[in-house]
């Protein structure tokens, strides 16, 4: 359709398409459809016992959830029924009198493929008013081989389909098996003769008896009443329903159209739902079905060949794609019977921009401002059709730029707000603060006492719902931001001071909720999700109270998880900071990226929120401890000394873990009495068996590792941290490696296992080390370490080298390769020269036993001939291992 405001408002000759009606365009695609297929099976040559003509008796409405899929559905319904609204116009059916019959398929209505069947035939029986035989036969013979003990009308009664048809079905599918006996003269009572019945009738079929000529003219009945009385067989009686449609008398015709909702509830991995569907839609081609859901029905891609039993875009030639003048929500392809309703993709949004003002057979709309409406849109179309009306403005007096389309439309938000109430309009600009909401976190945002508001909001076609997400509801992308940029040009705007006691009132909720939760059955994901909401409210707004906050800093980084805190604090090198807002986005941020970054540049940027002095004092202790962990992954041991042993200071929150911190520093330096003194003051905030255990596989004492590692492991478990948890059955796997290399294997899985979803960088790659150890005495070990060793050397891990060079020191102790060795202990040398990690040279002596080349500086728990013959016992082991597998 032309769109004559936009032909009207330039002297140039622009053609320029409508692209968005209202609801009315969707019922004019209906009864367009509708007519077609009236025509279709009114003509002379139709045979609904055809089953290789193409199929074209539907048509797809889908979009993205909450756009109003369901409540056309039922309008149309409505409408079909004879209660139209009084703008879409009265449509005569040229004297066919139709039938809708609607079935939701959402997975909360419990709709079966036999719900679906029944609700169809008991629609009929209200319309018809008589029995349909060959269906009612084969349905009551399915449903009491099925269904024994379990009458029909008993379970129509229970699906409230007694309710909303009367009782017709069961009476009519009685009334058929009693003609039935009576025409062929069988004695006995109809509900004990249902085999009986059937049987004789198939013979009497097999003959071409006189007494069921009229049933012998649908060929397939005679096989379908023999085969087994099983689901899929029911799938196939439709064939017998749109054979008893067909013959019916003129005064009885009726037309059912058949509104499928919700269908994107069908889908599972096999399709068997769907296949079920698809084979009914086929089966009843003088039916029309109406289908919607979320996704293009996909039954015209060739690709599905093998999961349905029709496909391809010759069965189906109105679901083909097939490209059309404006692609929108409201206005189909010609010929297609397939239209999207809500959103537009970004390419549909391109495409649609493209075609939607055009000069000379080329796009007027430029590909860079078309980018900057795409972007700007959200998808929506309401917005693009302002953009184009915007762009022809702009073209009467000048040639349209990128930057006057990069704002919203206060016509936009004028328009979503029109049929909102005063209370609703309150609620709208209170959630805009969040990105997701549920009815509570509206009403606290809004300040409300009552939820009714929130609810009515909920309803509206601008909160969208996804019913599985944590926070059910979110605005339409275009809505938000026309309310935080265009929200001025409205009567009952709010003043700064509104939006900041909003979002006050925000931020306490979200932390209320956080608390209520974190007291009963703590869960991870929403600590993240309100601490990125929380983060985000605190510095758009510049909240000088951080709260909740705070303990949710810490309960983020308690876990080691790291998951993306979004939005990032900023992208550039050096960001400013000017609010303890902004601090502490960018302390976590840099706490969280040290898995993706080099821990230098961890270092400095936990060194910057330090010098702002914007940290609460709560905070200052996390920052000096992260910086302190990352010198000692960059191996300044000094430093790192100096920092834990200031947290250990300030007596906070993390000085149990600065002490562990002191300790492992003990051990790195060689001084393990000390390490394993602190182990009973540590307790499970310091970690006490994960140290335990580092001390232990440190003296190749693998039983005593294991027996620590494996309680860590049980205690992080009842404590719910999985991310310790990972990094126990990581140092597990490693003390295992070096004494069993077939549970090593099992070990290792379990910690790729649980490390799977964490973002702990330093541990995924000690898992690969471990398997190298678990593989020393085989081929490739060598090459697969140089491998690692570049890969360390990219995040900026330089302790793991150490272990790599022990892993390789292993292996060629088994291997007795003598030359490998004295080079991987030259390396080795030269990674501990500061002493940290200098027993790993020990170690590799030990391992091919060869003596120290002067006396050790190392203080063991034991003698040093005792380590010297435990780790020498372990290559031992691990070569006649290696024998017998050979």
């Amino acid at each position: 359709m032309t769109d004559l405001r936009a032909l009207f408002s330039s002297n140039d000759p622009i053609d320029a398409s409508e692209a968005f009606t209202n609801r009315q365009r969707q019922w004019e695609l209906v009864a367009i459809a509708l007519a077609e297929h009236l025509r279709h099976i009114s003509s002379p040559g139709f045979d609904p016992a055809d089953l290789e003509a193409p199929r074209n008796h539907l048509i797809v409405f889908h979009g993205v959830g909450g756009v109003g899929k369901s409540t056309l559905q039922r309008k149309l319904e409505a409408a079909l029924s004879g209660t139209r609204p009084a703008q879409w116009g009265e449509q005569v059916w040229g004297g066919h009198k139709i039938l809708p019959v609607r079935i939701d398929l959402a997975r909360s209505a419990g709709t079966t493929f036999e719900d679906v069947v029944l609700t169809i035939r008991a629609a009929i029986a209200t319309a018809v008013a008589r029995p349909l035989p060959a269906f009612d036969i084969a349905l009551r013979r399915y449903w009491e081989a099925q269904h024994p003990g379990d009458p029909l009308d008993a379970y129509l009664e229970r699906g409230g389909l007694v309710s909303r048809f009367g009782k017709a079905l069961s009476q009519q599918t009685q009334s058929a098996l009693g003609d039935i006996a009576q025409a062929l003269l069988l004695p006995g009572t109809v509900g004990s003769a249902v085999g009986q019945i059937t049987g004789a009738l198939v013979g009497a079929l097999r003959e071409r008896r006189q007494t069921v000529r009229a049933l012998a003219a649908c060929a397939r009945l005679a096989p379908l009443l023999e085969s087994e009385p099983s689901l899929e067989a029911l799938s196939f009686y439709p064939h017998l329903l749109a054979f008893e449609l067909h013959r019916l008398p003129d005064n009885k015709k009726i037309t059912p159209v058949i509104l499928m909702d919700t269908f994107e509830d069908t889908a599972d991995r096999h399709r068997d739902l769907e296949r079920l569907l698809q084979r009914l839609v086929w089966l009843l081609p003088n039916c029309f079905f109406v289908i919607s859901g979320r996704s293009r029905l996909q039954w015209a891609d060739p690709a599905l060949h093998g999961q349905l039993d029709h496909t391809g875009p010759t069965a189906w030639p109105g679901l083909a794609t097939t490209p059309g003048p404006v692609p929108s929500p409201r206005h189909g392809t010609p010929g297609g019977r397939q239209h999207l309703i809500g959103d537009l993709s970004p390419e549909d949004c391109d495409d649609h921009l493209t075609r939607r003002l055009t000069k000379d057979g080329r796009p007027l709309i430029s590909p860079a401002i078309r980018a900057v409406i795409i972007a700007r849109s959200h998808g929506l179309p309401l917005h693009l059709d302002l953009a184009a009306s915007r762009f022809l403005e702009i073209r009467r007096t000048r040639e349209p730029e990128p930057a006057d389309f990069d704002h919203t439309f206060p016509a936009l938000l004028a328009r979503a707000l029109s049929d909102l109430t005063a209370d609703e309009r309150h609620v709208l600009r209170s959630v805009s603060l969040l990105d997701a909401f549920d009815l509570d976190l509206a009403t606290r945002a809004a300040g409300l006492t009552h939820q009714a508001p929130a609810r009515r909001l909920t309803e509206r076609p601008i909160v969208y719902e996804n019913p599985y997400a944590l926070w059910p509801y979110h605005l339409h992308g275009a809505i938000r931001s026309a309310l935080t940029e265009a929200d001025d040009h409205t009567d009952d705007r709010w003043t700064p001071a509104d939006w900041d006691q909003a979002a006050t009132r925000a931020l306490a909720a979200l932390g209320d909720q956080w608390a209520a939760n974190a007291s009963l059955t703590p869960s991870r994901m929403l600590l993240v999700a309100c601490l990125r909401q929380g983060l985000r409210l605190a510095r758009h707004h510049r909240l000088t109270v951080l709260g909740w906050l705070i303990d949710a800093a810490y309960a983020y980084t308690d876990d080691s998880v790291w998951e993306p805190l979004a939005p990032p604090t900023t992208s550039t090198p050096n960001p400013e900071l000017d609010t303890a807002a902004d601090a502490l986005a960018e302390l976590l941020t840099a706490i969280a990226r040290r898995q993706h970054e080099h821990r230098q540049r961890t270092a400095d940027r936990l060194t910057a929120v330090l010098d702002s002095g914007l940290l609460p004092a709560e905070l200052t202790e996390m920052a000096l401890y992260y910086r302190a962990k990352a010198h000692k992954d960059l191996s300044q041991n000094d430093a790192a000394r100096t920092g834990m042993q200031q947290v250990v200071d300030i007596g906070g929150r993390l000085a149990p873990k600065a002490r562990r911190g002191l300790a492992n520093l003990a051990r790195l330096a060689g001084d393990f009495p000390t390490a394993l003194a602190a182990v009973p003051t540590l307790g499970w905030k310091g970690r006490h068996h994960r140290v335990l255990g580092d001390i232990r596989w440190s003296h190749a004492d693998t039983a005593a590792a294991v027996a620590a590692f494996e309680a860590g492991r049980a205690e992080a478990e009842q404590h719910g941290a999985v991310g310790e948890r990972a990094m126990m059955q990581v140092r597990l796997a490693l003390a295992v490696s070096f004494a069993d290399s077939d549970r090593a294997d099992d070990e290792l899985a379990l910690a790729h296992q649980l490390l799977d979803g964490l973002d702990q960088r330093s541990n995924t790659l000690l898992a690969q080390v471990v398997a190298l150890i678990k593989d020393a005495g085989t081929g490739g070990v060598t090459d697969r370490a140089q491998s690692l060793h570049a890969d360390i050397e990219a995040v900026g891990l330089p302790f793991l080298h150490r272990f790599v060079d022990l892993a390789l020191a292993f292996h060629h102790a088994v291997c007795g390769e003598d030359q490998e060795l004295a080079a991987v202990i030259g390396r080795l040398r030269t990674l501990t020269a500061t002493g940290d990690f200098a027993y790993f040279v020990d170690i590799a002596h030990f391992m091919a036993a060869l003596p120290l080349p002067e006396p050790s500086t190392i203080r063991w728990t034991t003698s040093e001939d005792n380590v010297r013959s435990a780790w020498r016992g372990l290559v031992q082991a691990r070569q006649e291992y290696l024998l017998d597998e050979h």
